[in-house]
């Protein structure tokens, strides 16, 4: 299938399903005599397969991993186990950063008392992190 076919079978924007191939997620296709990418069916599951993970946050490294590992089904998916619990930290340390930045800026919020640009209290507070709230 070219390029366009593969891009429409998974939803993959065409420039992405090049740039999988230049960094290697994507094997290189086969070319047709008029020099078009010629993909293999196999390549419609390995593509959404990137694009689930990617979705899910796994960078590309991890999944260069991960679709190493999908190759040898005979080995011990204890590896996988691996990457998916190192992934789930990060996450769980991002949602931790997010929680911390919902309250800073629910914070400033309570201290904005409308008025003048040069007396607001969310512009005070973003200029100065210590500052503390008038009373």
């Amino acid at each position: 299938m070219k390029i366009g076919e593969l891009s429409k079978a998974t939803g993959t924007n065409v420039e992405t399903v090049r740039y999988y191939e230049r960094i290697g997620l994507l094997p290189k296709p086969n070319r047709t005599g008029g020099n078009y990418r010629d993909y293999a069916p196999q390549e419609v599951d390995r593509l959404r397969f990137i694009r689930h993970a990617r979705g899910l946050g796994f960078d590309i490294s991890d999944i260069r991993s991960l679709l190493d590992l999908s190759e040898h089904p005979e080995r011990d998916c204890c590896e996988v186990d691996q990457i998916a619990t190192s992934h789930l930290a990060s996450v769980e340390s991002k949602i931790r950063q997010l929680g911390q930045l919902q309250q800073e800026l629910v914070r400033m919020l309570r201290q904005c008392r409308g008025g003048q640009m040069a007396d607001c209290r969310i512009l005070l507070a973003l200029a100065d992190r210590g500052l503390a709230p008038h009373e």
